[in-house]
């Protein structure tokens, strides 16, 4: 199994991964640059390429997450600085020897929904028509806190098929945002794993948030809680866990580290978790 969390680059991209492994990790997500900003960072490329190398040397995987004010919805010179500033993403997460970078899908606040859509395809198109690396755009589900746009993986599937190039574009899945939509109801993960692999959903699938919720199935709330302490709890883990689609896809906590300041009881507690779910 793939499992790790989010870890800081403040000693670097290899530093980063030299972090994630010691917390008994073989997978890391990372911000490539200030989350906070649209603005492009000039980075080292030897240093990102050293990361890479440690990564394939030592079997870790990662992906890097984008900033949080891209907004793949966004018309005018707002979805203009969001497409440099994923260009900017993918070339450092392609240096990184990273999966892909990961973008929330967007959201929109004009009167038709489809013109939201529209915006988002556009926006995707006018990315990949200038990346030709192999770091992917990885769009993630939303939990429907700004508007239920992004919740489903019909959604999803249906941006990216109308993609002019779908191949550079991948999913990440996020499990709190995915119980707290709704669209995992409690004690029922069979059903939606049946219903994604009906859709192929899981064949473009690269990377799963893992995080547990800290409100009720359905509230609509993005609010993280540490693995088995929330409402999707150790039996909603096991299920999730005990998915064969899953087995390979690297697994990346978003969570309140634990009291030593690391995520590697909770890495260990998924690690166990597995185990259980797949005897």
């Amino acid at each position: 199994m793939r499992i790790g969390s989010h870890v800081s680059t403040r000693n670097g991209y290899r530093g980063a991964a030299i972090s994630a492994a010691a917390m008994g990790g073989n997978a890391f997500q990372y911000f490539p640059k200030n989350p906070r900003s649209l603005q492009p960072k000039a980075f080292s490329r030897q240093e990102a390429e050293s990361c890479a190398a440690w990564c394939r040397d030592n079997d870790v995987v990662s992906i890097a997450h984008g900033p949080y004010p891209v907004n793949p919805a966004a018309e005018g010179e707002s979805a203009r600085q969001s497409a440099l500033s994923t260009l900017n993403d993918l070339e450092i997460a392609n240096a990184c020897g990273s999966i892909g970078v990961v973008v929330h899908f967007g959201v929109y606040k004009g009167n038709d929904p489809l013109q939201g859509y529209r915006n988002m395809i556009q926006w995707i198109n006018s990315v990949t028509s200038r990346w030709d690396g192999q770091a992917k755009i990885l769009l993630e589900n939303q939990a429907g806190e700004h508007g239920p746009m992004g919740t489903t993986p019909e959604e999803l599937m249906q941006i990216r098929s109308l993609c002019d190039e779908p191949d550079k574009v991948g999913f990440c899945l996020d499990t709190c945002h995915l119980f707290a939509s709704g669209e995992w109801r409690e004690g029922e993960w069979s059903a939606f794993a049946e219903r994604a692999g009906k859709l192929g959903f899981w064949n473009s699938l690269y990377a799963v948030h893992l995080n547990d919720s800290r409100y009720p199935g359905g509230s609509r709330k993005d609010r993280h809680a540490q693995i088995a302490a929330g409402y999707i709890g150790e039996e909603g883990m096991r299920q999730l866990l005990s998915t064969p689609e899953l087995h390979n896809t690297p697994l990346l906590l978003e969570t309140s580290p634990d009291e030593d300041g690391t995520h590697r009881e909770q890495i260990a507690l998924v690690r166990r978790l597995w185990g259980e779910a797949n005897r």
